[in-house]
């Protein structure tokens, strides 16, 4: 099968495209012809290698996968070969020690196959494109379970989205206005931000030219004065954090599902102390979050942001993309 591959850690340089082993469905394990996967910062992670994490190798990355049951291992039972499927991504047993991650610990979706446990198919619609199904698993299922199981977000809540250009950012936006949220989105350039109000956002903050936590002072008012965002989120990390921080109002949210730019955040407590918020982490989804991703897209409600799709032989452009922050929402990649 054709696959994008690397036989080492390192840089984009030691990805390849070509000929891979096709892989077999052991017991209870079933074999999907991906019909379409989308980039997320799992690819771009997953390649040099994470501390305490052991990542396959040669390795395939590719998290998010769409496509149709080719083969049934032994004693897979209740599905059937060429019915199309969306593979949730990771497998959690906590009680046999099992965590894996499609695309990390075990070869992904960015080749013609991929395999997975019977127990992690859900079943795709006729509705639903193989391109908007490809888009769910890792963006909106971490946005989905982020800002309606953790944040517990609430209509007419203000809530602030930082790095809201990338997958996990544009789907925050679009869910929270779903949630009938006020939503404020910030990105890099004035193309993202006019593209950031395409999709829903209500205000936009190109945090290129403005000081965030100032822009916030100035237009809500000061924290004891009622001013800052009933909710804020923050993937990025790094310098962000603290200015995030700083926007939160009183008895506000920060929600941190990621760090992009560096988990080594610095953190003014007394701004956690003087606006008696709650920092909450959250960290991947359950499997009926993205049950319900798949039902919101079958009945119209969520329409995933696509920035682009390409064939797999050109998929290593599109993980340069990615990581040179050239993107708005999603890259799919198509074999």
């Amino acid at each position: 099968m054709k696959a994008v591959y690397f036989n080492e850690h390192g840089s984009i340089d030691v990805l390849r495209y070509g000929e891979f082993p096709e892989p077999e469905p052991p017991h209870g394990w079933v074999k999907v012809r991906v019909r379409a996967t989308s980039l997320n910062y799992l690819d771009i992670y997953s390649r040099p290698g994470m501390p305490g994490i052991k990542i396959q190798l040669p390795g395939i990355t590719g998290g998010d996968c769409a496509g149709e049951i080719a083969q049934l291992g032994d004693d897979v039972t209740g599905w059937r070969i060429r019915e199309r499927v969306l593979i949730y991504t990771p497998n959690v047993d906590f009680e046999k020690g099992e965590i894996d991650l499609l695309g990390e610990t075990r070869n992904g979706a960015l080749a013609e196959y991929c395999l997975c446990r019977a127990a992690q198919l859900i079943r795709l619609p006729d509705s639903v494109s193989d391109e908007h199904a490809a888009c769910l698993p890792v963006a909106y299922g971490t946005a989905y379970k982020m800002m309606f199981q953790i944040g517990a977000v609430k209509a007419g809540e203000k809530v602030l989205v930082l790095g809201a250009s990338g997958g996990v950012g544009t789907a925050t936006v679009i869910l929270s206005k779903l949630a009938s949220a006020y939503v404020i989105a910030c990105a890099s350039t004035a193309d993202k931000c006019r593209r950031l109000q395409d999709i829903g956002a209500d205000e936009t903050v190109n945090y290129s030219r403005v000081d965030i936590d100032k822009y916030f002072r100035e237009t809500t008012g000061s924290l004891y004065r009622g001013g800052g965002c009933d909710i804020v989120v923050n993937f990025t990390g790094g310098d962000t954090f603290d200015k995030s921080l700083r926007c939160v109002k009183r008895k506000g949210r920060l929600l941190v599902c990621g760090a992009t730019a560096g988990a080594d955040a610095r953190i003014d407590l007394r701004f956690v102390i003087g606006a008696e918020c709650r920092i909450i982490g959250t960290q991947g989804w359950d499997f009926e979050h993205q049950q319900e991703l798949v039902t919101l897209v079958e009945t119209g409600r969520l329409q995933p942001s696509i920035d682009r799709v390409l064939p797999l032989a050109r998929a290593i452009e599109g993980v340069r993309a990615l990581e040179n922050r050239e993107v708005f929402g999603k890259v799919v990649v198509k074999p």
